[in-house]
């Protein structure tokens, strides 16, 4: 499986910012094997024509929440416009959607209504996107830990990494450093590898930096494009 980051930025990353600031963020969205696109943002059509990736390319969109950052009826209407099909989940639960398997399990994102995270598997390898979020619930827990007690790992875990090290009011429906790290050690068993995304622009520093003090954690930190395969 093939996933690229769109998107690694929380709400306040604007697009002016992407062209001034080094390793500007877009708001978050990520595209699967080219083909299946997890939140269709104000960001992914410029983001789209950035990487050279065609419209008509995208087959499936898939919504986390209806937060603006991460929805935006245009960007809907464009991609469906080129035939993709938007398929909402309206609960907890399984679906087909082209060769992926994929889950949705409630997220931990107080301030919006119908919050998922998603566990996404082509058969061969598997991945847990869990934008935006703070501490992932326990019924999350008990499918990573079930996964790897069945021998199916999951190959790689996005967290919400949005307030970075000084926790403040966002904690409550997004996590700081300390809670990934938290999260990180005890899943460490269940898991082969973890990434965080959806990075604050006034509550961190800059990518390299940040990259840098998470690498000792053996933590990746995504950025605007970053193709990893696993």
């Amino acid at each position: 499986m093939k996933l690229q980051f769109l998107g690694t930025g929380a709400a306040d990353w604007k697009a002016t910012h992407i062209q001034t600031i080094p390793y500007g963020r877009r708001n978050a969205s990520a595209l699967v094997d080219g083909v299946l696109l997890i939140d269709p943002g104000p960001c992914v059509p410029e983001a789209l024509e950035t990487f050279g990736i065609p419209a008509e390319q995208i087959k499936y969109v898939i919504v986390t929440h209806s937060h603006a950052d991460h929805y935006n009826e245009d960007t809907v209407a464009l991609l469906e416009s080129k035939g993709a099909e938007l398929i909402r989940f309206d609960e907890a639960g399984e679906k087909q959607i082209g060769i992926y398997t994929v889950e949705a399990l409630v997220g931990n994102h107080g301030t919006s209504d119908g919050v998922f995270h998603y566990l996404i598997s082509d058969g061969k390898s598997r991945m847990y996107y869990a934008l935006d979020s703070a501490w992932l619930l326990y019924p999350e827990y008990r499918k990573l830990r079930g996964l790897a007690q069945a021998g199916t790992p999951v190959d790689y875990l996005i967290l919400d990494a949005t307030v970075g090290w000084d926790g403040d009011y966002r904690i409550f429906e997004h996590n700081d450093l300390s809670m990934v790290l938290h999260m990180q050690k005890t899943l460490a068993p269940y898991l082969k590898r973890v990434c965080i995304s959806h990075m604050a622009r006034t509550l961190h520093t800059d990518h390299l930096s940040l990259a840098a003090m998470m690498k000792p954690y053996g933590i990746e930190v995504a950025y605007d494009g970053l193709v990893v395969e696993f």
